[in-house]
C-alpha cells in the first residue's frame, strides 16, 4: 500500500530548499536593478510555504515497502519542475505554461535545451535562477535531500537507485549511504569553488564565472548569452573544457585521488582511461577535421575541437560554433557520443561509459564463446567478472533506452515535428545534451515547436535524467497490483 502521507511530507523538504533557492535569485535582482525583486520575493516565500505546509500538516512515517520511492522520486521531479516554471511564469508574462514548465524540467534535469531564442534579454534574477536549477539537478535532487536530511523514515538506498536506476554502486566512499553521499556533495562544492576562482583569475566577471561554472560542473549548459561559449577567450574555452571534463568524472573516484585512498582508485581507473581516451581521441579527430576540411587554422581548430568533443561526451551542450553547420560525418559522431555520455557517478546523461564497456565487452565474449563455447570467459571489468545479473541490467537499461528514444521520436513527429527536427530533439532530450537539430541545433531554440510537443521533450528529460526504468515501472501491471491508499 501507498502510503501518500509520507509522500506528501517528503515532498514538503525538497520544496522548502526550492524556495530558500529562488530567493537566492534576490542577490541579482537586486544588484542589476532589473525590477524583479518583488516578484522573485513572492515567488520563492509561496514556494517555500508551500513546502512548509505540506511538512506541518503530514506527521513523519516510515516507509518499508518497495514502490513508494520510485512514486516519492518520479513525483518530487514533476512537483519540483512545476514549482521552478512559477518564476517564468511571473517575470516573462507572454510566457504559456508549456514554454516555462519546458525551462523548469530543462533546468532541473541538467538538459540546457531552452525555449529562448535571446537569453541576454531575460532579467538577471531569471538567468540566474536558471543556473541555480542546473546546479542543483546536476548533483541529483534526491542526492542533495539525502545529504542534507538526516533522517526521512525510508531506506536511503531504495531512493539512490530509485533515482539512478542501475547506478555505479561501487562507488561507495562510506559504510552508510549518507555518509557517502555527503562526501560526494563536498567534491561537488570544492569543484564548483575551485572553477569559479579559476575563471576570476583568467579575467572573467563574477556574475558571468558564477552563471558559466554553475551550468557547466553540473553538464547543464545553459549560458547567459546567446553565443553560449563562443565570446570566451582563447584560454577560458580551454579551462571550460577542462571544467566539463571533471563534470564526467566520477566523483567517488576524485574524493579516492584527493584523499590519497590509492587502492580505491583501482576500481575505477578502467573506466576513467577508457573515459581519457575518448576525450582525447574524439578531440583529435574533431581538429584535424576543422583544420583540413573546413580550413580553420590549428589554434582555432584545436580550440574548437576540445571544446565541442567534451561538451559533447559529457552531456553538457555548451557551443563555441553552429555544429549543425560542420561535416555530417563529424556531427553523427557528436550524436554518438552524447548517447554514450561520462562515467558512472558523475553529472553527465547518456548510457554512461560503465555500461558502454560492458556492452562491448559482452560482444566480445559472446563471439569468443562462440568459437570456444566450453570456455569459461566471464564478461570483466577492471579485471574483476562482471555478475550475470549486472550485465542483464545493463542488457535491459540499454533496450529500454533506445525504445523510449524511437518511440518518442515516432511521437514528436505526430506532433507536428519534421523527422530531424524530432531526432535531434529527442536525442538532445533523453541524453541531456539539449541542442538539437536544424532550429533546435546550435544556437538555436525550442520556441518553435508545438505545445504537444514541448510536454512530450519534458517527459523525454525526466525520462532520460531518471535513466527510463524508474518511470517506465510505474506504468506496469505489476507496480499497481493490489494498489491500496493509506
Amino acid at each position: 500500500m501507498l502510503n501518500w502521507k509520507a509522500i506528501l511530507r517528503f515532498l514538503g523538504v525538497p520544496l522548502i530548499a526550492e524556495g530558500c533557492a529562488m530567493l537566492l535569485s534576490l542577490i541579482p535582482a537586486l544588484h542589476f536593478s532589473d525590477g524583479t525583486a518583488l516578484s522573485v520575493l513572492v515567488t520563492g516565500c509561496f514556494t517555500l510555504c508551500c513546502g512548509a505546509l505540506l511538512v506541518v500538516l503530514f506527521d513523519k512515517s516510515s516507509v518499508t515497502d518497495r514502490r513508494t520511492p520510485f512514486v516519492m522520486v518520479v513525483l518530487l521531479w514533476i512537483v519540483l519542475a512545476l514549482f521552478g516554471s512559477i518564476p517564468f511564469l511571473v517575470l516573462v508574462p507572454e510566457l504559456g505554461f508549456a514554454d516555462a514548465f519546458f525551462e523548469s524540467m530543462s533546468g532541473l534535469t541538467s538538459t540546457g535545451a531552452t525555449i529562448f531564442p535571446q537569453v541576454e534579454s531575460l532579467p538577471a534574477s531569471l538567468l540566474f535562477w536558471r543556473s541555480v536549477m542546473q546546479w542543483v539537478g546536476g548533483f541529483g535532487i534526491i542526492l542533495l535531500v539525502l545529504a542534507i536530511t538526516p533522517s526521512l523514515g525510508i531506506n536511503k538506498y531504495s531512493l539512490y537507485t530509485a533515482e539512478a536506476s542501475g547506478a555505479d554502486n561501487t562507488g561507495k566512499t562510506a559504510t552508510s549511504m549518507g555518509a557517502t553521499i555527503r562526501r560526494m556533495l563536498w567534491v561537488y562544492l570544492l569543484l564548483t569553488t575551485f572553477f569559479v576562482v579559476a575563471f576570476l583569475l583568467s579575467g572573467m566577471q563574477f556574475w558571468d564565472a558564477v552563471n558559466l561554472v554553475f551550468a557547466n560542473i553540473s553538464s547543464g549548459g545553459f549560458s547567459i548569452y546567446n553565443d553560449s561559449a563562443a565570446s570566451l577567450t582563447s584560454a577560458q574555452q580551454y579551462l571550460l573544457a577542462l571544467t566539463m571534463f571533471c563534470s564526467g568524472i566520477n566523483f567517488a573516484l576524485v574524493y579516492s585521488f584527493f584523499t590519497l585512498k590509492w587502492k580505491r582508485l583501482k576500481g575505477k581507473l578502467e573506466q576513467f582511461s577508457f573515459y581519457l581516451f575518448l576525450c582525447v581521441s574524439v578531440s583529435l579527430f574533431s581538429s584535424c577535421v576543422l583544420h583540413f576540411r573546413m580550413g580553420d587554422s590549428w589554434s582555432e581548430a584545436l580550440q574548437c575541437g576540445v571544446l565541442q568533443s567534451i561538451s559533447m561526451l559529457t552531456t553538457t551542450g555548451s557551443l563555441a560554433a553552429d555544429t549543425t553547420l560542420w561535416w555530417t560525418p563529424l556531427a553523427f559522431l557528436f550524436v554518438l557520443l552524447s548517447l554514450c555520455g561520462g562515467m558512472a557517478g558523475s553529472t553527465t546523461g547518456g548510457l554512461k561509459i560503465m555500461r558502454v564497456m560492458i556492452l562491448m565487452r559482452n560482444v566480445r565474449t559472446t563471439l569468443s564463446d562462440r568459437l570456444h563455447p566450453h570456455a569459461v570467459n566471464p564478461v570483466r571489468l577492471n579485471g574483476k567478472p562482471v555478475s550475470e545479473d549486472l550485465v542483464k541490467n545493463v542488457m535491459v537499461t540499454t533496450f529500454v533506452y533506445f525504445a523510449v528514444l524511437f518511440f518518442s521520436v515516432m511521437v514528436l513527429m505526430l506532433c507536428g515535428i519534421n523527422a530531424t527536427e524530432s531526432i535531434g530533439a529527442t536525442v538532445g532530450c533523453i541524453t541531456g545534451y539539449g541542442p538539437g537539430l536544424g532550429l533546435s541545433g546550435g544556437f538555436g531554440s525550442y520556441m518553435g515547436f508545438t505545445v504537444s510537443a514541448k510536454f512530450v521533450c519534458s517527459f523525454v528529460m525526466l525520462m532520460g535524467r531518471l535513466e527510463c526504468l524508474t518511470v517506465l515501472i510505474l506504468f506496469s501491471r505489476a507496480f499497481w497490483k493490489d494498489f491500496g491508499l493509506r
